[in-house]
């Protein structure tokens, strides 16, 4: 047992002697078997016993290792008589194999002169000492990053095959670095929140070293992270058994306290977050208004314009122009962090709101003559023109520190005049406006507040009291209002005002998203008011595309979705949005993406409600989306399904969606688009476009089954089964509930998806409508075969095969091929079984098909696992993981590991069928919680084989869990690993 840190380099190096020869990119290995390369040539490096001398020579580092040393290493006491001999013939072959000069013979010994990055084992201590720099600094990323390329570099056993007793010894001191520094990197994997994929990797290595306690310690951690206490419990009483039993000792004392930690359920084992520095003090400068008394939050902008105001002493003026929605918080910060600055500019501070949101903004001149008044320049010496006093107003500030504060500015060339032009000098610009066109400016773009920050400024305006008797009403009311600054003042300010309301009062008045701005005005403060400055100063083309934008209900829009909406060419959509992403009334969330801010997308859509005209073009542009969304679709389910006839039941679309150049771009743009699709899908079965929303959901799917959007697909799907339904339209509603069905099979609710695929079958035939048919034909035969319906199954399967030969659907017939292969299984026929699968794949890979090629392999691994042909179902099942991870299939990716575990334990390598369980639980699977507790229970077999019988027993006791909540029969065979009698 790992009683000590490990050494964190194989050995201490020496100062290397003579000059590095270059040997054309000459490369050797020793972290692995020992071999050289020279370009992209392996070079032959001999017999076991010249390999040796080669590894002795490259550890030295480039110094001189003499004969006798050399002798002992590979022969060590025992040498032949000839040993000397043999040494100068091994070195002798191996000059000629290497570059001229790299072997050298000095001082009646040998070295090789190679640069330092010629031997991976240097190469590897660089990469980690560069690693734990970044670590020391802060970087976990790129230490982790670093580590695992570090890693990467071992190829097996290092001085693989080499003999004699100096090959051993540092073997054995190159493993044991090896493992530190994996310890190392699975450290950090936990720092950086990667818990739940690290359990998979250090169950495999405490299986692989029972006795290396750092493992097992982080393996707790790891699984306590995960939620698994019982787990984490289990590994530490299989540990302590284990010391017992093969050393005789208890587990070291950071085992024990941990153990402790984990019984208590100590907070401090996730790891708190760093406490921001405290923002600097406020002070009162002469012109500046006021600082408002419950400044909350913004601490990291306080800190980034406070550096920058700092700078201005001895350099040129320093210039901050902060941009940001109406109400965001501008001048407030503004005021604050010019308070916080005072003692910087012992000289003054000047303040002008420049009204620039308005329709009448105050002219530089006029507020040159104040500003030159304000320091001193009588009435009568007061330039008439703008350059004038512009030039007076800079000789005026040569030579003083002052701080001129222009709040509320209309655009850059109103505040050119108005910027002192000396140093010691500096000047805090706000603007709804970003001002890329203000020369040496540092442009701060000001969002919302965090939640955090917003429940804050509203507790300090209601009262401590009030908000903790109702914290979630609290969060309700600072979500409604966006944790837009001036929304949460005047939300808190009305109930201040009212003593009689209670926060739920208020939160209730706000969760109306058609009343919510009206509740937001208290006195002159009004969030409406606010947005109308800023919308009535936009051209005609930007407040038509303010007004449309604002229609679809995604968190964001792309630039494609955005020019779909408005009918527009890309370049031209571009220009528009980005002109509105200047006024801050749109902001870019990403390269490409746009977005509004919650109560602004009320305000544009009570826009578009009041000035669109005529009101048929809201529902022409959300129609144009839907068909952009559904047309797009369609071709990512094509090019992922070919032969799949399924897409050409799709309703038509007037609107071209996108092209892509490859399958992985169009996978790209499903994932990214998501979110945003299905909210489309999910509006578009409110508007009356219900058709081409479901057909949208169905080509889809992938979003379901991938789990990357499994909640809001499901949701999207209940909502148009349920408009099909209330409007009568059959058709919609057996494609609405065929999606359903694909949602309930996913999540193993088959009682569910069986419904839904009667039904989905019924109203399809009714309808006359082909697809929905077969494929709800070929899901009822996958239930019946997962609720044990054998007979049943095999009519549906059957059915689905006839109706997709009928309607030309090859992946349809594959599919259902596959499924009666596992029929088959059941039936005990496993040579009927391979060969359906086969035929399966065989139809795949004639229509050129990708993603269901996958299930193909699957389906032929688990059959030939059921043959018992272990080796050949797991090569299978490599060939499906390859594919589901290529297309981001996350789930199907748990579930075929979940089946190469069974294939390794039936083949005896419990530590193997361990590893892929954990892999199968931190992915998920398809099935829900039954398969989760197939997989807990499969992994408890494996650890068992292992002797981790506590840890075993914590997942039988999980999966039991699990089973008995879902009144499933394989309860009875898990009460029977539990009983005292299996563990005997």
């Amino acid at each position: 047992m790992d009683r000590e840190d490990g050494p964190r380099v194989p050995e201490q190096r020496a100062p290397r002697r003579g000059p590095a020869v270059d040997g054309g990119d000459l490369r050797f290995g020793v972290l692995g078997p020992v071999r050289a390369w020279r370009g992209g040539d392996a070079l032959p490096s001999g017999s076991p016993q010249q390999r040796a001398l080669l590894a002795a020579l490259l550890l030295r580092d480039g110094r001189t290792a003499t004969a006798a040393e050399l002798i002992d290493a590979i022969w060590g006491d025992e040498p032949p008589s000839q040993a000397l001999a043999a040494v100068r013939t091994y070195a002798s072959r191996l000059r000629k194999v290497l570059p001229a000069d790299v072997l050298v013979s000095e001082s009646g010994g040998y070295a090789i002169r190679a640069g330092a990055d010629a031997l991976d084992l240097n190469v590897a201590q660089e990469l980690a000492a560069t690693a734990e720099k970044a670590r020391a600094g802060g970087d976990r990323t790129r230490a982790r990053a670093l580590f695992d390329e570090s890693l990467a570099l071992w190829d097996g056993e290092p001085l693989a095959s080499v003999p004699g007793p100096y090959a051993e010894t540092q073997r054995a001191r190159l493993e044991e670095w090896r493992l530190t520094l994996l310890e190392t990197r699975l450290d950090l994997d936990l720092e950086c929140g990667h818990h739940a994929e690290a359990v998979s990797e250090l169950t495999a290595l405490t299986a692989a070293h029972p006795l290396r306690e750092r493992l097992r310690e982080l393996l707790m951690l790891a699984l306590y992270r995960s939620g698994r206490q019982a787990e984490a419990l289990a590994v530490y009483a299989d540990t302590r058994r284990l010391l017992a039993d093969e050393l005789g000792v208890d587990p070291r004392p950071e085992l024990a306290r941990l153990q402790q930690r984990i019984l208590r359920a100590d907070a401090e084992l996730a790891r708190p977050a760093e406490d921001p520095s405290p923002a600097p003090a406020v002070s009162r400068p002469a012109q500046l208004p006021a600082t408002v008394p419950d400044f909350t939050g913004r601490g990291s902008f306080v800190r980034e314009l406070g550096d920058r105001l700092a700078t201005a002493e001895g350099s040129v003026m320093a210039v901050s122009a902060l941009a940001g929605i109406g109400g965001v918080g501008k001048t407030t910060l503004a005021v604050h962090v010019a308070h916080a600055a005072r003692p910087r500019f012992p000289d003054g501070q000047l303040y002008v709101d420049l009204q620039g949101a308005g329709a009448r903004s105050v002219e530089p001149e006029t507020v040159l003559g104040a500003f030159l008044r304000a320091l001193g320049t009588p009435d009568s010496a007061v330039p008439d023109t703008l350059d004038e006093r512009a030039a007076l107003y800079r000789s005026t500030l040569a030579g003083r520190r002052v701080l001129v504060l222009l709040d509320n500015a209309r655009d850059a060339a109103q505040v050119r005049p108005l910027l002192p032009g000396t140093e010691g000098c500096a000047a805090l610009v706000t603007s709804r406006v970003r001002m890329v066109d203000l020369a040496g400016a540092h442009l701060v773009d000001l969002d919302v507040m965090s939640p955090d920050e917003a429940l804050q400024l509203f507790t300090k305006i209601v009262g401590a009291e009030r908000v903790r008797a109702e914290r979630e009403a609290a969060l309700d009311v600072v979500a409604a209002c966006g944790f837009l600054p001036l929304a949460i003042r005047i939300a808190a300010s009305r109930l201040a005002a009212r003593r009689t309301w209670t926060v739920s009062v208020l939160a209730a008045k706000l969760a109306d998203e058609r009343r919510r701005l009206d509740e937001l005005q208290a006195g002159d403060l009004a969030v409406k008011a606010t947005f109308e400055l800023g919308y009535g100063q936009l051209e005609p083309a930007q407040a038509r595309a303010f007004r449309l934008l604002g229609l679809a209900d995604g968190p964001d829009i792309s630039l494609a979705a955005a020019a779909a909406v408005l009918d527009l060419p890309a370049h031209d959509a571009e220009d528009l949005l980005e002109s509105l992403v200047d006024t801050s009334l749109l902001e870019s969330a990403a390269p490409g993406r746009y977005r509004y801010h919650d109560l602004v997308r009320l305000y544009a859509r009570a826009c578009a409600d009041r000035d669109e005209q005529p009101p048929s073009e809201r529902e022409a542009a959300m129609s144009r989306l839907l068909d952009f969304y559904l047309a797009t679709a369609a071709r990512v389910f094509a090019r992922e399904r070919p032969g799949d006839r399924t897409v050409g039941h799709f309703a038509p679309t007037r609107y071209a969606g996108l092209e892509f150049a490859s399958r992985h771009e169009g996978l790209d743009w499903l994932y990214a688009e998501g979110t945003c699709l299905l909210a489309c899908a999910r509006q578009g079965t409110r508007d009356g476009r219900l058709g081409r929303a479901v057909d949208l959901l169905w080509a889809a799917k992938d979003l379901a089954e991938s789990g990357a959007n499994s909640k809001l697909y499901e949701a999207a799907a209940l909502t148009a089964r349920d408009a099909a339904r209330a409007s009568g339209d059959a058709r919609a509603e057996g494609r609405a509930r065929t999606t359903l069905t694909n949602v309930h099979l996913v999540a193993g609710r088959y009682t569910e998806a069986d419904e839904e695929a009667r039904s989905a079958r019924e109203l399809a035939l009714g309808a006359g409508d082909v697809a929905p048919v077969y494929w709800a034909d070929n899901d009822r035969g996958i239930i019946a075969l997962n609720q044990g319906r054998n007979d049943d199954a095999e009519l549906h399967l059957q059915a689905a095969m006839r109706g997709s030969r009928l309607d030309g659907n090859a992946p349809g017939e594959a599919s259902a091929l596959c499924n009666l292969a596992r029929l088959h299984l059941l039936k005990g026929r496993t040579s009927s079984a391979i060969d359906l699968a086969s035929k399966g794949i065989a139809i795949y890979r004639r229509i050129g098909s990708t993603l269901r090629l996958a299930n193909g392999h699957y389906a032929l691994g688990v059959a030939l696992t059921h043959a018992g042909r272990p080796s050949e179902a797991l090569e299978q099942f490599a060939a499906a993981l390859d594919i589901f991870g290529k297309n981001r299939q996350r789930l199907w990716e748990g579930t075929t590991h979940f089946r190469a575990a069974e294939a390794h334990l039936s083949a005896r390598r419990p530590a193997r069928a361990a590893q892929h369980a954990e892999q199968a639980l931190a992915n998920g699977c398809i099935g829900g919680d039954r398969m989760r507790g197939n997989v807990l229970t499969l992994l408890g077999r494996a650890l068992d084989s292992l002797a981790q019988a506590d840890r075993a027993r914590a997942c039988w006791r999980e999966a039991l869990s699990i089973y008995e909540q879902l009144c499933a029969p394989e309860a009875v065979d898990v009460r029977a690993l539990l009983s005292p009698r299996a563990a005997a």
